[in-house]
């Protein structure tokens, strides 16, 4: 069995914990979730960063040393994590006496190894970053984080021969496409590495300016800068270098956000390959939660404390929040007419009212029971056939931090099964007496949501184990519900026949607040397709010899125009044509209850795997247009830019099948 590492920040604790370190630490509990369910061992590390100028500031602001400063604060962090279902990880402190001598080592090392030199220095210090920056790294003369100028200091330093190792750094990024995701923080990276702004990194603070450090085993005057201690914690959490731990776990992942990318992707490689150690395999970056437009801020007075939001709305639908909309690598708001919604739409409105409806009718016709399935309609096959795709995209969409894509693929299938209940109409069927029917569309409902149960574990674990238990499955919040969810996508079996299961389910009430008109993300009604009258549709107009329209297209009236039926939509599956270079296929959903396929000639413009979980604009009412042997049942709308074409879709997030008016 391999084992699965990856790491949070190490949070500096100079403020309480916020929004920002409890994502950061939930996409590690629920990775680790995931790939247990994969059949892996996997555990994370998270932990506090204590030494350093602004921790001796604050402390010196609340009264305290250090030592007490960063015992209460650390203490915070640690006690947050169960509240908000966080598990299997190993909180480790840079106070800590074994990451103090691992830490001593390792520099010890790189010393030797003649990687770390003595010099006098003039810098532009920002005690903010507590770091030195080049001239070239200013901008207008300001630290480009805090915007704030930084104080010139001359004094003498260790310094780490690190732009001996940027060349290296360049060339494993290139050669790892996936070494840094998402995609523009590589690219980032690999600009900041041309810009020629990096220099040589200084790693030491001399004990006349601050004594609040690991010390230099080479020299007891200065202290360790706090960049390079924090960095090592990834390590020396695992033990010592020759350690089992160690051995069976590294290299592992991190997981950062975006104002950190710079140490994590440029001065720990360096550190990693200056003291002989494998580099990591991911850097996965995160953008920043906003409120009000705007980064949270203690100062500012728009920092969201997650224990409020638990206590308020319950910790799996604030998980679910979280998860859903951040589309990892962006920035995302947080406010909680947003997560009022979330909780009213996906989750009442959808998942919650699919299992009301579905065991409250199989209480009702079969006493709780699950029932013996017949003979498949077609119906039923397709129902089948999405549950696995649905699964299979949240796999492999989960498994490359793309979980706001993951969830929607998934929704696809909860949003399916509400409309087949609609259509297959159980209360009709037992109406009528069909009870072999009957039995057969409860039991592909029941077995359906199972698997919607299994996938949500690592993001909403209690949630995840009440729908098991309603459905006669035993889970518990820690164990994964199955070893291996690739079994359950090869097979839409697991849930036999004469399990019992809950009378009744009310796993999300909606939650009603004032304004809350304001804040539902009510679904439009089904508006039925107007079938277009071609003597109505203008012809475009004729082209000049250049192949250029010769003049404007003609006009149409409104009421041509009203012909047209275009909705937004999500892709759920994209592949290239077996039998055309240029045509991508794609399964989209739009609300319709099967996805629909249309065929685009969008192959050199974008991959597959990137335009998975996008939502698109499209006409859904063109005649059915046969490309290479495969139907394409509608025309997804793009733009055209110097001979590129771009794919269109809404500005904001909405449901699928939303009309375009």
């Amino acid at each position: 069995m391999s084992d699965f590492y990856v790491t949070t920040p190490i949070y500096y604790v100079n403020a309480r914990p916020h929004l920002g370190h409890a994502y950061s630490t939930l996409v590690a509990d629920a990775l680790v979730r995931f790939h247990r369910m994969q059949g892996e061992n996997a555990f994370f590390v998270t932990g506090s960063d204590e030494h350093g100028d602004k921790i001796m500031r604050s402390a010196e602001k609340n009264g305290q040393t250090p030592r007490e400063f960063v015992d209460a604060i650390s203490g915070e962090f640690r006690r947050l994590w169960p509240e908000l279902g966080i598990d299997n990880y190993r909180f480790a402190r840079t106070t800590d006496d074994d990451h103090v001598r691992f830490v001593q080592k390792i520099l010890q090392r790189v010393y030797d190894a003649g990687d770390i030199y003595f010099a006098e220095f003039s810098g532009h210090y920002c005690y903010g970053c507590e770091r030195f920056y080049t001239e070239k790294e200013l901008e207008n003369g300001l630290c480009p984080q805090h915007l704030a100028k930084p104080e010139f200091i001359s004094e003498k330093n260790y310094f780490f021969r690190m732009s001996k190792y940027l060349p290296w750094i360049k060339s494993h990024i290139e050669e790892h496409p996936d070494f840094i995701r998402p995609e523009r923080y590589r690219s980032e990276v690999l600009a900041m590495l041309d810009a020629g702004v990096l220099e040589d990194l200084c790693i030491s603070r001399p004990k006349s300016r601050l004594t609040w450090g690991i010390e230099l085993p080479f020299d007891t005057d200065y202290v360790c800068y706090v960049w390079f201690d924090a960095l090592l914690t990834y390590l020396s959490a695992l033990g010592p270098l020759n350690c089992e731990d160690f051995k069976r776990c590294w290299p592992g992942e991190h997981l950062v956000a975006k104002d950190i990318l710079k140490p994590h992707a440029v001065f720990w490689p360096a550190i990693l390959k200056a003291a002989g150690l494998p580099v990591y395999t991911h850097l996965n970056v995160h953008g920043y939660w906003l409120s009000r437009n705007t980064k949270m801020s203690k100062s500012l007075g728009n920092v969201v404390d997650p224990l409020e939001m638990v206590k308020k709305y319950a910790i799996d639908p604030f998980r679910y929040f979280l998860f859903r909309e951040m589309h990892f690598g962006s920035d995302a708001s947080f406010s909680e007419e947003a997560l009022v919604g979330r909780i009213n739409a996906d989750l009442a409105n959808d998942l919650g009212n699919l299992f009301s409806r579905v065991l409250s009718m199989t209480a009702k016709y079969f006493s709780s029971h699950v029932p013996q399935p017949c003979k498949r309609h077609e119906a039923d096959d397709a129902i089948v056939e999405l549950c696995a795709s649905s699964m299979r995209n949240f796999t492999q969409l989960f498994g490359k931090i793309q979980f706001a894509q993951a969830l929607e693929c998934l929704w696809v299938l909860v949003r399916a099964l509400n409309k087949y209940v609609d259509s297959q109409a159980p209360w009709a069927l037992y109406k009528q007496g069909n009870m072999e029917r009957l039995a057969t569309v409860m039991y592909i409902l029941l077995a359906a949501m199972r698997k919607v149960a299994l996938c949500l574990w690592p993001v909403m674990p209690v949630t995840s184990c009440r729908m098991l238990d309603q459905l006669g499955q035993t889970a518990d919040v820690k164990t994964p519900p199955v070893p291996q969810i690739n079994d359950e996508i090869a097979s839409f079996e697991g849930l036999y026949a004469g399990t019992e299961v809950a009378a009744q389910s009310n796993l999300f009430p909606r939650v009603e607040t004032e304004g809350a008109s304001e804040v539902k993300k009510a679904k439009p009604k089904e508006q039925k397709a107007v079938k277009p009258d071609r003597k109505q549709v203008a012809p475009r107009a004729e082209k000049n010899d250049e192949g250029t329209p010769a003049d404007v297209l003609p006009e149409i009236d409104f009421e041509a125009f009203k012909t047209v039926d275009m909705r937004v939509g999500t892709i759920i599956e994209a592949s290239k044509h077996p039998d055309a270079d240029r045509i991508l296929v794609f399964r989209i959903d739009f609300g319709e209850g099967a996805p629909r396929q249309i065929l685009s000639g969008l192959a050199e413009y974008y991959t597959p795997a990137e335009l998975v979980g996008r939502q698109v604009c499209a006409v859904l009412n063109l005649k059915p247009r046969k490309i290479r042997g495969l139907v394409s049942n509608g025309m997804v709308l793009t733009a055209l830019q110097d001979d590129k074409l771009t794919l269109i879709g809404p500005c904001t997030e909405m449901p699928n099948g939303s009309s375009i008016a």
